[in-house]
This record gives C-alpha cells, sequence and structure tokens, in this order.
C-alpha cells in the first residue's frame, strides 16, 4: 500500500531507521531534498511514515526545511563544525582515559579486533561502519551512562558532515596508526598516553575535514 490510507506508526520506525541509513552511508548528502513521494514510493509505504520520519530526523537536528525547497538533509557550517569536533576531543579523550582505568581485557582485545578489520577492509561504507563501531565501543569501554549518552547525540550530529575524511587513502593509513596508538595507551593501562592518542587522533580527522571543507568551497566557487 502506497496511500495515505497507511495508519500512523505502522511503519514509521523502519522508515525512519532506514532514511538514518541513507544519511549514515552517504547515499543522502548534506543539502540533498527529502521529497516525501519519492520516498513512500521507494520504501513501500504511505506518505505518513514517511511525513513523521522527516519531523524527527528534524528533531534530531539532521534535516531541516528551506524556504520553497522543503525538507532537506541538513549541512553544517564552519563554525558548527568546529564546535562537533571541540566536543569530541572533550567527550572521547574523557572516554579513553576513563578505559584505560575500567576497560576489561576482553573490551581491550575487541578494540584491536575491530581496528585489524578496519585496516583489511580498506576504504569504503564498511570502512565507516568499523570506524563507528571502533568509537562506540570505546565509549562503552568507560563505563559512563551519561558520558556515553552525551556522545550518541553527537554522532548523530556528525552523520551529516558529509564524505567520510577515510574516503582518503592518506587519511586512511594515518587513522589506522591513531587507532592502534590509542589500543596501545589502554593495554599499558595508562590514562594519559590514551587521552593524549585520542586527542591526536580527533585532531587529525578535525584537519582531514576543514581541508576537504576548503577544496568543496573552492570547487563550488566558480572561480
Amino acid at each position: 500500500m502506497t496511500t495515505d490510507d497507511t495508519p500512523d506508526g505502522l511503519h514509521g520506525n523502519a522508515t525512519y531507521d532506514a532514511l538514518l541509513k541513507d544519511i549514515r552511508d552517504g547515499n543522502l548528502s548534506p543539502g540533498d531534498r527529502l521529497r516525501e513521494t519519492d520516498l513512500a514510493a521507494r520504501f513501500g509505504v504511505s506518505r505518513t511514515p514517511v511525513r513523521e520520519a522527516i519531523r524527527q530526523l528534524e528533531t534530531d537536528g539532521l534535516v531541516t526545511h528551506l524556504p520553497r525547497i522543503g525538507a532537506t538533509v541538513r549541512k553544517l557550517d564552519y563554525s558548527e563544525v568546529m564546535e562537533l569536533y571541540e566536543m569530541r576531543v572533550v567527550l572521547e579523550c574523557t572516554a579513553a582515559r576513563m578505559a584505560a582505568r575500567v576497560a576489561s581485557d576482553v573490551e581491550i582485545a575487541e578494540l584491536a579486533a575491530i581496528s585489524d578489520d578496519l585496516a583489511k577492509v580498506g576504504k569504503g561504507i564498511e570502512a565507516s561502519h568499523l570506524n563507528r563501531q571502533f568509537h562506540r565501543a570505546l565509549l562503552e569501554a568507560a563505563k559512563n551512562r551519561f558520558l556515553l549518552k552525551s556522545m550518541l547525540g553527537l554522532h548523530k550530529a556528525m552523520l551529516i558532515l558529509g564524505r567520510t575524511t577515510l574516503a582518503d587513502s592518506e587519511r586512511f593509513e594515518s587513522a589506522i596508526a591513531e587507532h592502534k596508538a590509542v589500543i596501545n595507551a589502554l593495554m599499558a593501562r595508562d590514562g594519559d598516553a590514551a587521552e593524549a592518542a585520542m586527542r591526536a587522533h580527533i585532531v587529525a580527522g578535525q584537519r582531514a575535514r576543514i581541508r576537504a571543507l576548503r577544496v568543496g568551497h573552492d570547487d563550488n566557487s566558480g572561480l
């Protein structure tokens, strides 16, 4: 059924998850328009769950409404990107320090396994998935529910940063080495080193992101 006869909420969660996955995987990029009719036809649902999903994504801060255009995937401006990475430094460096103290040997081994898998798959969507798994596993290893909750909210905002910096070969190789530095510090139970390694990792990602923004701006400048 693809009419508005579909009961409210019947497909809401599935449609929301599908749209979130499209944003996460880069199938929907910052600035892309979300047309209810097209999305309803694509997912085989009515416009009602699509509308609900878009509304939820707007609440999440991932979608905005533009005049004469409608619902679109949000674009972060330069200052928002900088603020996002500043918060990543605060939260993830704290998580790394905590994990060095309280993470189990099994949790640290799992982080190492994820990092090894990431090194094997190379660039692409699977690499992005594994990278997110690595950072999520580190947060869980810190064993602080309030820190985890704060970081998960930030992770949603990160979905609209655009193309992953891991798509760049040089950045990919550097990120692998940075992950290993974090893992080595965790194995040594060295909180200072874990925090410093995570800070270096996030700052390197921030530099790559700023570089990508600058190149994208130059490409669209018409000069």
